[in-house]
């Protein structure tokens, strides 16, 4: 067995990455980037180089890396009880369940650990509800999503998924769920009700919920019209099917309500919460509804053996008291504002769009204005100090921590201007890390 000493040299990113590439799984395409410190918008690489995170862990990091207060909630935790399991009660997590109620305006919380686990128990406690209170026969219970959705990459929600690198080569899937109606074989697009009211006059009855997120967060940040999530509410009620809005991209003060559904006055049956619920320190998920929803799980139906542990208890109170004391919401909508507006007011043939809520926001590239693409324009700011990664392919998400000041955060709109600017004339060879990242691609 090799063990590490504590007088064992220290590595190096390209070492570091050398280890991941040939002792890790191979399903992510990393940015050429390795974490070894992170502290407020700012992480820091091996070599001590200091950066702007605008990725935020996929908006896990709200609060800011390594928040205070969160690290001592889990250190103070970590040292008296970290795990019970539901065979007991532990004295965290009724307090937890009370205090994350009250906050977001439900009556019950179902705790789970990660947002794809917070997504499967939506599903199965709509399907629930849906066979004891709407009376769909066994085994008919139908979920709608849309086209474009990303709820994970477990067996339902690839299921669910229309992004062929996450779900070609892994069927069968899971029937009754996704964005195609089942009888008429017609795709629900997102920001469409014409779509979605005809899905739910085809297959009503059978229809149990309508899972769909707020903005589409891995689609690359698409902001429905004003209005759509309250339409929605509407058809939904009208056909007595249950609203699920996955929050855990979208929540927790990102585009500056501390629910995206707030944006249009909207209170979902079903909410689910995860990623910046616990500030990026521990994962801890969470599905909110009301007390005539879930009560039709009963005991043994469902559950998670680190579910509402007290550990991730204690992280994720502390992580929503930092959202109210720290008015990350209010922070959030402000300076989206002027994040937007500055983004907007970059002259580069580059710019396709700028789109976003709060500081939630996307760089649609042209990629046909340049040989250059998004992932080497990531690189390049990752060169200067900024990190971005892109998503279906000329999507840069652009996602700082609410606790960013005003100024780091026009200095990163400096840094990806002139960027912009400069990535034009540069041979790709001569982006810093294009070469390194290329042959790393190639093994």
């Amino acid at each position: 067995m090799s063990q590490l000493s504590g007088n064992e040299k220290k590595l190096g990113s390209k070492e570091i990455i050398n280890l991941e590439q040939t002792y890790g799984a191979r399903n992510y395409h990393p940015l050429p980037m390795v974490f070894s410190k992170a502290e407020g918008p700012y992480v820091w690489d091996p070599e001590g180089n200091k950066y702007m995170d605008f990725l935020c862990a996929y908006s896990a990091v709200n609060q800011g890396h390594c928040h205070p207060k969160i690290v001592k909630a889990l250190c103070d935790q970590a040292q008296r009880l970290t795990l019970s399991s539901r065979a007991f009660y532990n004295d965290v997590f009724g307090k937890y369940a009370k205090y994350v109620t009250e906050y977001f305006g439900y009556e019950m919380v179902l705790p789970m650990n990660t947002g794809a686990e917070a997504v499967e128990t939506g599903i199965k406690l709509a399907r629930k509800w849906g066979y004891l209170k709407k009376g769909i026969p066994e085994d008919k219970a139908i979920v709608i999503s849309c086209r474009n959705n990303f709820h994970g990459r477990t067996m339902t929600a690839v299921s669910m998924s229309t992004d062929s690198d996450s779900r070609v080569g892994f069927g069968p899937y899971v029937p009754c769920v996704g964005p195609v109606c089942p009888v008429t074989k017609e795709v629900v697009e997102y920001n469409s009700i014409e779509d979605l009211k005809k899905a739910l006059e085809a297959h009503g009855p059978h229809i149990a919920a309508f899972l769909v997120e707020p903005i589409q967060g891995e689609a690359g940040i698409n902001v429905p019209d004003d209005g759509y999530l309250g339409k929605v509410h509407e058809l939904c009620k009208k056909h007595n099917v249950l609203l699920i809005a996955d929050e855990i991209q979208t929540g927790l003060a990102r585009t500056g309500k501390m629910l995206c559904q707030e944006h249009d006055g909207v209170r979902a049956d079903i909410v689910l919460l995860g990623k910046a619920l616990s500030g990026g320190i521990y994962p801890v998920s969470a599905v909110l509804a009301d007390r005539y929803i879930m009560s039709c799980i009963k005991p043994g139906e469902h559950g998670s053996t680190y579910g509402g542990n007290p550990l991730g208890c204690a992280v994720a109170i502390a992580a929503l008291e930092v959202i109210k004391e720290e008015n990350l919401v209010e922070r959030a909508a402000v300076l989206g504002e002027k994040f937007r507006t500055a983004l907007r007011n970059i002259n580069s043939p580059l710019i396709q769009l700028v789109r976003g809520r709060g500081l939630l926001n996307a760089l649609v590239i042209d990629e046909s204005q340049s040989n250059k693409t998004a992932w080497q324009l990531c690189l390049l700011l990752k060169s200067r100090g900024l990190l971005a990664k892109p998503t279906h392919v000329n999507i840069i998400r652009l996602a700082p921590t609410l606790n960013i000041s005003e100024e780091e955060l026009m200095r990163g709109v400096q840094i990806i201007e002139q960027s912009l600017k400069d990535v034009v004339n540069m041979k790709a060879e001569d982006i810093p890390g294009f070469l390194e990242d290329l042959k790393q691609s190639q093994h």
